[in-house]
C-alpha cells in the first residue's frame, strides 16, 4: 500500500530496524532522528515510548540505591509536556539560579502538544497532533494562565488577523455529515450541517447552513424519523413536563444524550445513530456514554423547550470564537517555553517567528546549563530520601540512571505514580488508578490539492458511524513566515480524527476507555492509512480525489493516554473531597501537576496545576 507516499514506515508499531536486528530495547536509538516534528508514519505514543512503563506497571521493579548519582538539581520535572514545561517555567520564576532537570519519555517534548511538519510540492506545512487551541481564553483561563501566555509573548488579539475565519464560507463551503453503507445502507454526505459546534471557528452566520427541515430531508432515514428528528431541532416542546428545572437537571445528569433522544422524542436506533460519532472529537466518547446535560451545554438539540439555562462554562465555550490557535496548534505554546528555559535552543522572540523556528534538539540537555530537557528518559522509580533529598531512577537506552534533586514535579500520566512511588498510600493510589485517561487519534494527512473538498462543498464532515468521525481541512491560520494554504490549487493538510469506541457495550466510562485502548494498541499502520483512503474516497471521490495520486503524507498521532479523565455524572457521584484533590496530594516533597490533576483536558488546566504544585513545594 501506499506507493509514493512519504512515511517513515513502522510495523505494528515497531521500528524497521528491528530487521536489522535491533531489540526492541533499541528502539529509541534505530528510531531516532535530529528533528521530530518532521517524522511521518507512527506518532504520538509509540511502543518505543511507552514499553519500560508497561513492564513496570506489569511487575518489573528496578533499584538505584546502589548505582552512583550522575547529577543534583534543585527541581526534577518528569514530563515535558505543557503542564511539566510550566512547572519549571514557574519554578524559575521563584528560584531564577535553580538548576532544574526535566525528564520525558517521549522523543519530543510537549506531550500532547505535538508539531506535525510536512513539504508537499515545495510547500511548508503544519499541523497539529495533539493539543488543539487555547479554548475560550476570556472565558475559561485563569489569571494565572493568562499570565503564563502573556509572559511568553503570546498576544491573544493577534489571532483574529491570523485566522481567516471567512476563507470557507467564502469559498462557499459548509460542514457535512457523511451516512456509510455499512451502518445506513448506502454511502452519502449530505452538506448544508446547521448544528452549530461547542468552540466554532465558523461565525453562526456564516456556516451555510440549510434550514433543518431542508437539510434533514436528505438524511437516508424513514419519513416518520426525519420528521421526528426535524422536531428535535426545530420544536420547542417541553418533553419532561411537570418537572421543576433542578429535577429536570438531575434527569439530564442521569440520562446519556442517546437515551434522552429516543425515549423522549421518539428517536428510533438508525436515527440516534445519526449522532453517534459527533461525540467523539469533544468527549472521546459516543453519545451512548455522554450524559445529556453536558449535550445540551454543548449545542446538541432537543433542549430548547426546557427552560433550562447553560453553565457559565459552556456559554464560554460556545461563544467565544475558537479562534485562538497557531498552525501547530498548542505545540507553539511548549516551544515557547522551551525556547525561554533554555536559551539558544532555537532563534527568535516572538510568537510569530516560533511558527517556524527551527529547534536544535542537540541543545536540549548541554552539560552545565541551568535548565536541562532529557528526551527518551522513562523514569522507573521516584523516592522521598532522608536529608530533603528525591531520588530518581529512570531509563535511557540500555541503562539505568540514577539522579537526585531537593524537589520534584510529577507531571506524568497520574494513574502510573503508584507503580513509581511505593510510598503512596491505598486511599491516594486509588483516586489516581481512577483517573483513566481517553484513547484518541489525530490524523494528518497532506494532500497535493483541495479541489474535491471545494466540489463537494465541504469543509469539514462528521462520520456518524465511520472510523474516522471527523474529517475537516485544517485551521486557516497564518502567523509570521508561515502562510496557509488559500487556494486550491495548493497543498493542504486534511485534519481527521479518530476515537476508539465500543459503544453499545454496557461499560462504564473508565471500562470503555480501556477497552478502547486495548483495541487502538492492536491496529497497525497499515489500518489507519487503508482507512484513510477508503472513507475519503467515499466522501471526496466524487469530488476527483484520487488517493493514490493526491495523498503526499499520512502522519497518525497514537494517544493511547489522551484526553485526561473528566467526572461523568451517570457513573460518578460527587465526594468530599473530589477524586483528582486526593490524586493529587503532594507527597512529601513530590508535588503532582500536569492536566491528570485536574481532571480537565485542557492546556490551561494544566498550567493551573503547574503552578499550584510549585507553590506546593515552596511551602513544603
Amino acid at each position: 500500500m501506499g506507493h509514493g507516499i512519504s512515511r517513515r514506515d513502522f510495523l505494528d508499531g515497531v521500528a524497521l530496524a528491528i530487521a536489522a536486528g535491533l531489540a526492541p530495547r533499541d528502539l529509541f536509538a534505530a528510531s531516532a532522528a535530529p528533528y521530530p516534528p518532521a517524522l511521518t508514519g507512527w506518532r504520538g505514543s509509540t511502543p518505543a515510548s511507552y514499553e519500560i512503563a508497561h513492564r513496570v506497571r506489569d511487575g518489573r521493579r528496578y533499584s538505584v540505591e546502589r548505582l552512583a548519582l550522575e547529577g543534583t538539581f534543585d527541581l526534577i520535572v518528569i514530563g515535558a509536556g505543557i503542564g511539566g514545561l510550566a512547572a519549571a517555567h514557574f519554578y524559575r520564576a521563584r528560584h531564577p539560579r535553580a538548576r532544574i532537570l526535566i525528564l520525558e519519555n517521549h522523543d519530543e517534548f510537549g506531550g500532547h502538544a505535538r508539531r506535525n511538519e510536512f513539504t508537499v510540492d515545495g510547500r511548508f506545512l503544519v499541523g497539529y497532533g495533539g493539543s488543539e487551541a487555547i479554548q475560550s481564553p476570556r472565558g475559561l483561563w485563569s489569571r494565572t494562565a493568562l499570565g503564563l501566555l502573556t509572559g511568553l509573548g503570546i498576544d491573544l488579539d493577534r489571532f483574529a488577523r491570523a485566522f481567516d475565519r471567512s476563507l470557507y464560507p467564502g469559498l462557499g463551503l459548509s460542514r457535512g455529515v457523511f451516512f456509510k453503507r455499512e451502518a445506513f445502507g448506502v454511502d452519502k454526505l449530505v452538506t448544508g450541517d446547521p448544528m452549530r459546534m461547542v468552540a466554532d471557528d465558523i461565525p453562526p452566520e456564516r456556516l451555510n447552513a440549510r434550514p433543518p427541515a431542508v437539510f434533514l430531508a436528505d438524511y437516508p432515514l424513514s419519513g416518520e424519523q426525519k420528521q421526528r428528528l426535524v422536531a428535535l431541532y426545530t420544536e420547542a416542546r417541553d418533553v419532561l413536563p411537570g418537572k421543576s428545572a433542578k429535577e429536570k437537571e438531575q434527569l439530564l445528569y442521569g440520562v446519556s444524550y442517546r437515551d434522552f433522544i429516543m425515549r423522549y422524542w421518539g428517536l428510533d436506533d438508525l436515527a440516534a445513530r445519526t449522532f453517534q460519532g459527533r461525540s467523539h472529537d469533544f468527549f472521546a466518547s459516543g453519545i451512548d456514554l455522554v450524559p445529556a446535560y453536558y449535550a445540551m451545554d454543548t449545542g446538541y438539540p432537543g433542549f430548547q423547550g426546557l427552560g433550562l439555562s447553560l453553565s457559565d462554562e459552556a456559554h464560554a465555550e460556545m461563544d467565544e470564537p475558537y479562534i485562538y490557535h497557531f498552525p501547530d496548534g498548542n505545540a507553539s505554546i511548549a516551544r515557547l517555553l522551551v525556547r525561554e528555559l533554555i536559551p539558544g535552543v532555537a532563534p527568535g522572540a516572538t510568537m510569530d517567528d516560533i511558527v517556524t523556528a527551527k529547534f536544535d534538539y542537540s541543545r536540549l540537555d548541554e552539560p552545565g546549563a541551568r535548565v536541562r530537557l532529557r528526551l527518551r528518559s522513562t523514569v522507573v522509580t521516584l523516592s522521598n530520601r532522608s536529608g530533603g533529598r528525591v531520588d530518581v531512577g529512570y531509563v535511557s537506552g540500555n541503562a539505568l540512571h540514577r539522579v537526585q534533586a531537593g524537589r520534584a514535579v510529577y507531571a506524568g500520566y497520574g494513574s502510573m505514580l503508584p507503580y513509581l512511588c511505593p510510598e503512596i498510600g491505598a486511599r491516594q493510589r486509588d483516586a489516581l488508578a481512577a483517573g483513566v485517561k481517553a484513547p484518541l487519534v489525530y490524523v494528518n494527512v497532506a494532500v497535493r490539492n483541495w479541489h474535491p473538498w471545494v466540489r463537494q462543498g465541504v469543509h469539514e464532515i462528521t462520520n456518524a458511524m465511520g472510523f474516522f468521525s471527523r474529517l475537516k481541512l485544517d485551521y486557516p491560520v497564518s502567523l509570521g513566515d508561515y502562510r496557509f494554504p488559500s487556494h486550491p490549487d495548493q497543498p493542504m493538510l486534511l485534519h481527521l480524527v479518530h476515537v476508539p469506541t465500543v459503544p453499545f457495550a454496557g461499560l462504564d466510562q473508565r471500562a470503555a476507555w480501556r477497552a478502547a485502548r486495548t483495541q487502538l494498541h492492536a491496529m497497525t499502520f497499515d489500518d489507519f492509512e487503508r482507512q484513510v483512503r477508503d472513507e475519503l474516497t467515499r466522501m471526496v471521490g466524487p469530488g476527483g480525489f484520487v488517493a493514490e495520486r493526491d495523498v503526499a503524507a499520512i502522519t497518525v498521532n497514537r494517544w493511547g493516554h489522551g484526553y485526561a479523565y473528566g467526572s461523568n455524572s451517570l457513573f460518578d457521584r460527587e465526594t468530599d473531597p473530589p477524586v483528582n484533590v486526593v490524586a493529587r496530594e503532594r507527597v512529601g516533597r513530590i508535588a503532582i501537576a500536569g492536566s491528570d490533576a485536574a481532571w480537565s483536558a485542557y492546556a490551561h488546566a494544566a498550567i493551573d496545576e503547574a503552578h499550584r504544585a510549585v507553590g506546593e513545594l515552596d511551602g513544603a
